[in-house]
Protein backbone atom coordinates (compact mmCIF):
# COMPACT_ATOMS: atom_id res chain seq x y z
CA UNK A 1 0.00 0.00 0.00
CA UNK A 2 1.18 3.83 -0.69
CA UNK A 3 2.67 5.79 2.21
CA UNK A 4 1.27 9.06 3.15
CA UNK A 5 2.33 12.17 1.13
CA UNK A 6 4.15 13.41 4.72
CA UNK A 7 5.88 10.29 5.23
CA UNK A 8 4.81 10.03 8.78
CA UNK A 9 4.68 6.78 10.79
CA UNK A 10 0.47 5.59 10.58
CA UNK A 11 -0.34 3.22 13.76
CA UNK A 12 -3.93 1.49 14.43
CA UNK A 13 -4.78 0.86 17.97
CA UNK A 14 -7.17 -2.08 17.76
CA UNK A 15 -8.89 -5.40 19.18
CA UNK A 16 -9.81 -8.12 17.48
CA UNK A 17 -13.22 -8.47 16.32
CA UNK A 18 -13.80 -4.37 17.24
CA UNK A 19 -16.37 -3.11 15.22
CA UNK A 20 -15.38 0.00 15.74
CA UNK A 21 -11.73 -0.37 14.61
CA UNK A 22 -12.79 -2.16 11.12
CA UNK A 23 -14.53 1.02 10.53
CA UNK A 24 -10.72 2.61 10.89
CA UNK A 25 -9.13 -0.68 9.01
CA UNK A 26 -11.60 -0.28 6.05
CA UNK A 27 -10.64 3.23 5.54
CA UNK A 28 -7.01 3.21 5.63
CA UNK A 29 -7.26 -0.38 2.95
CA UNK A 30 -9.26 1.90 0.70
CA UNK A 31 -7.06 4.87 1.15
CA UNK A 32 -4.02 2.46 0.52
CA UNK A 33 -2.11 4.00 3.47
CA UNK A 34 0.84 1.91 5.06
CA UNK A 35 0.82 1.38 8.63
CA UNK A 36 1.40 -0.59 11.68
CA UNK A 37 -1.69 -2.31 13.69
CA UNK A 38 -0.80 -2.69 17.39
CA UNK A 39 -3.27 -5.60 18.89
CA UNK A 40 -4.50 -4.23 22.45
CA UNK A 41 -5.46 -6.64 25.29
CA UNK A 42 -8.88 -6.79 26.35
CA UNK A 43 -9.00 -5.75 30.29
CA UNK A 44 -5.46 -4.70 29.92
CA UNK A 45 -4.67 -1.11 28.33
CA UNK A 46 -1.04 -0.46 27.19
CA UNK A 47 0.74 2.81 28.10
CA UNK A 48 0.87 3.77 24.67
CA UNK A 49 -3.35 3.44 24.35
CA UNK A 50 -3.70 5.48 27.61
CA UNK A 51 -1.17 8.29 26.78
CA UNK A 52 -3.21 8.32 22.93
CA UNK A 53 -6.55 8.58 24.31
CA UNK A 54 -6.44 9.53 28.33
CA UNK A 55 -10.09 10.48 28.07
CA UNK A 56 -11.71 7.63 26.67
CA UNK A 57 -8.87 4.75 27.25
CA UNK A 58 -10.01 2.74 24.27
CA UNK A 59 -9.56 2.10 20.77
CA UNK A 60 -9.64 2.56 18.31
CA UNK A 61 -6.81 4.99 18.15
CA UNK A 62 -4.93 6.55 14.97
CA UNK A 63 -1.63 7.66 16.01
CA UNK A 64 -0.21 10.07 12.63
CA UNK A 65 3.23 11.10 13.24
CA UNK A 66 2.53 12.73 17.21
CA UNK A 67 -0.72 13.46 16.50
CA UNK A 68 -3.86 10.58 18.01
CA UNK A 69 -7.27 10.51 16.41
CA UNK A 70 -9.74 8.66 18.60
CA UNK A 71 -13.33 8.17 18.04
CA UNK A 72 -14.09 5.50 15.24
CA UNK A 73 -16.09 7.86 12.84
CA UNK A 74 -13.41 10.74 13.84
CA UNK A 75 -10.99 8.65 12.63
CA UNK A 76 -12.54 7.69 9.19
CA UNK A 77 -13.10 11.34 8.31
CA UNK A 78 -9.54 12.21 9.23
CA UNK A 79 -8.27 9.70 6.97
CA UNK A 80 -10.63 10.74 3.86
CA UNK A 81 -9.47 13.93 4.62
CA UNK A 82 -5.27 13.14 4.90
CA UNK A 83 -5.01 11.09 2.31
CA UNK A 84 -6.61 12.67 -1.05
CA UNK A 85 -7.47 9.96 -3.48
CA UNK A 86 -9.66 8.91 -6.45
CA UNK A 87 -11.95 7.14 -3.92
CA UNK A 88 -13.14 9.49 -1.73
CA UNK A 89 -14.96 8.02 1.12
CA UNK A 90 -17.15 10.96 2.61
CA UNK A 91 -19.58 12.40 -0.37
CA UNK A 92 -18.84 15.21 -2.23
CA UNK A 93 -22.52 17.08 -1.58
CA UNK A 94 -22.84 18.90 1.63
CA UNK A 95 -26.55 17.77 1.92
CA UNK A 96 -25.33 13.92 1.12
CA UNK A 97 -22.26 14.29 4.09
CA UNK A 98 -24.96 15.38 6.73
CA UNK A 99 -27.43 12.16 5.58
CA UNK A 100 -24.38 10.37 6.29
CA UNK A 101 -23.51 11.66 9.20
CA UNK A 102 -26.83 11.62 10.77
CA UNK A 103 -27.36 7.79 10.00
CA UNK A 104 -24.13 6.93 11.49
CA UNK A 105 -25.08 8.94 14.57
CA UNK A 106 -28.09 6.43 14.77
CA UNK A 107 -26.17 3.71 14.34
CA UNK A 108 -23.73 3.97 16.90
CA UNK A 109 -26.90 5.57 19.55
CA UNK A 110 -29.78 3.81 19.13
CA UNK A 111 -29.20 1.11 17.14
CA UNK A 112 -26.28 -0.28 19.50
CA UNK A 113 -28.23 0.86 22.30
CA UNK A 114 -30.88 -1.65 21.17
CA UNK A 115 -28.85 -4.58 20.08
CA UNK A 116 -27.27 -4.13 23.57
CA UNK A 117 -30.58 -4.38 25.11
CA UNK A 118 -31.29 -7.89 23.10
CA UNK A 119 -27.84 -9.20 24.26
CA UNK A 120 -28.33 -7.99 27.73
CA UNK A 121 -31.86 -9.14 28.10
CA UNK A 122 -32.72 -11.25 31.69
CA UNK A 123 -36.02 -12.75 30.71
CA UNK A 124 -37.65 -13.72 27.16
CA UNK A 125 -40.67 -11.02 27.50
CA UNK A 126 -37.92 -8.28 27.57
CA UNK A 127 -35.80 -9.97 25.00
CA UNK A 128 -38.74 -9.96 22.81
CA UNK A 129 -39.51 -6.34 23.38
CA UNK A 130 -36.15 -5.42 22.89
CA UNK A 131 -36.54 -7.33 19.03
CA UNK A 132 -38.98 -5.29 18.57
CA UNK A 133 -37.30 -2.02 18.88
CA UNK A 134 -34.39 -3.72 16.73
CA UNK A 135 -36.46 -4.80 14.16
CA UNK A 136 -37.78 -1.10 13.70
CA UNK A 137 -34.21 0.18 14.00
CA UNK A 138 -33.56 -2.08 10.48
CA UNK A 139 -36.21 -0.90 9.28
CA UNK A 140 -35.14 3.02 9.30
CA UNK A 141 -32.27 1.32 7.99
CA UNK A 142 -33.81 -0.34 5.12
CA UNK A 143 -35.15 2.80 4.08
CA UNK A 144 -31.65 4.90 4.50
CA UNK A 145 -30.38 2.60 2.15
CA UNK A 146 -33.56 2.43 -0.60
CA UNK A 147 -33.19 5.70 -0.56
CA UNK A 148 -28.88 6.86 -0.41
CA UNK A 149 -28.07 3.63 -2.70
CA UNK A 150 -29.78 4.87 -5.68
CA UNK A 151 -29.94 1.18 -6.96
CA UNK A 152 -26.44 0.33 -6.34
CA UNK A 153 -25.26 -2.64 -3.68
CA UNK A 154 -24.34 0.31 -0.80
CA UNK A 155 -24.96 3.13 1.09
CA UNK A 156 -22.59 4.92 -1.54
CA UNK A 157 -24.09 3.62 -4.77
CA UNK A 158 -21.64 1.50 -6.08
CA UNK A 159 -18.23 1.92 -4.24
CA UNK A 160 -18.60 2.24 -0.38
CA UNK A 161 -18.62 4.82 1.59
CA UNK A 162 -18.86 7.11 4.73
CA UNK A 163 -21.94 5.43 5.94
CA UNK A 164 -21.16 1.59 4.50
CA UNK A 165 -18.15 1.96 6.82
CA UNK A 166 -20.59 3.40 9.57
CA UNK A 167 -23.06 1.06 9.42
CA UNK A 168 -20.12 -2.40 8.61
CA UNK A 169 -19.78 -1.63 12.61
CA UNK A 170 -23.19 -3.64 13.61
CA UNK A 171 -22.32 -6.52 10.97
CA UNK A 172 -20.43 -8.49 13.15
CA UNK A 173 -22.51 -7.93 16.38
CA UNK A 174 -25.69 -8.80 14.92
CA UNK A 175 -24.71 -12.11 13.11
CA UNK A 176 -23.79 -13.06 17.16
CA UNK A 177 -27.62 -12.09 18.14
CA UNK A 178 -29.24 -13.50 15.76
CA UNK A 179 -27.49 -17.51 15.98
CA UNK A 180 -27.84 -16.76 19.76
CA UNK A 181 -31.33 -15.57 19.89
CA UNK A 182 -32.25 -17.89 16.51
CA UNK A 183 -34.44 -14.85 15.10
CA UNK A 184 -33.45 -13.75 11.51
CA UNK A 185 -33.64 -10.06 11.93
CA UNK A 186 -32.66 -8.97 8.06
CA UNK A 187 -34.70 -11.12 5.25
CA UNK A 188 -35.73 -10.84 2.02
CA UNK A 189 -39.48 -9.74 3.06
CA UNK A 190 -38.55 -6.83 5.10
CA UNK A 191 -35.54 -5.27 4.88
CA UNK A 192 -34.23 -6.65 0.96
CA UNK A 193 -31.64 -3.89 0.73
CA UNK A 194 -29.63 -4.32 4.14
CA UNK A 195 -29.71 -8.24 3.64
CA UNK A 196 -28.22 -7.60 0.44
CA UNK A 197 -25.86 -5.16 1.73
CA UNK A 198 -24.66 -7.11 4.70
CA UNK A 199 -23.75 -9.95 2.04
CA UNK A 200 -21.62 -7.16 -0.42
CA UNK A 201 -20.24 -5.40 2.56
CA UNK A 202 -18.84 -8.55 3.63
CA UNK A 203 -17.65 -9.77 0.29
CA UNK A 204 -15.66 -6.21 -0.20
CA UNK A 205 -11.92 -6.47 -0.65
CA UNK A 206 -11.52 -3.30 1.80
CA UNK A 207 -13.69 -5.72 4.49
CA UNK A 208 -12.83 -9.21 3.93
CA UNK A 209 -9.20 -9.27 5.68
CA UNK A 210 -10.77 -7.47 8.98
CA UNK A 211 -14.18 -8.90 9.21
CA UNK A 212 -13.85 -12.42 11.22
CA UNK A 213 -16.74 -15.19 9.89
CA UNK A 214 -19.76 -15.18 11.93
CA UNK A 215 -18.13 -18.67 13.00
CA UNK A 216 -15.53 -16.85 14.91
CA UNK A 217 -17.71 -14.19 16.23
CA UNK A 218 -19.28 -17.01 18.00
CA UNK A 219 -16.81 -18.68 19.31
CA UNK A 220 -15.39 -15.85 20.32
CA UNK A 221 -18.88 -14.61 21.96
CA UNK A 222 -18.93 -18.11 23.53
CA UNK A 223 -16.03 -17.76 25.20
CA UNK A 224 -16.19 -14.09 26.26
CA UNK A 225 -19.88 -14.77 27.97
CA UNK A 226 -18.95 -18.22 29.31
CA UNK A 227 -22.31 -20.15 26.85
CA UNK A 228 -22.07 -23.43 25.88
Amino acid sequence: MAQNGLNSTVKLLGTWGSPFALRAQVALHLKSVEYEYIEEVLNSKSGLLLESNPIYKKVPVLIHGDVSICESLNIVQYIDESWPSDHSILPSHPSDRAFGRFWAHFVDGKYFETINAVAGAKDNDVRMAMAKNLTECLASLEEAFQKSSKGGYFFGGENIGFLDIACGAMVGPLSVVEAFSGVKFLSEDTTPGMLQWTEKFRAHEAVKPYLPSVAEFLKFAKKKFNVQ
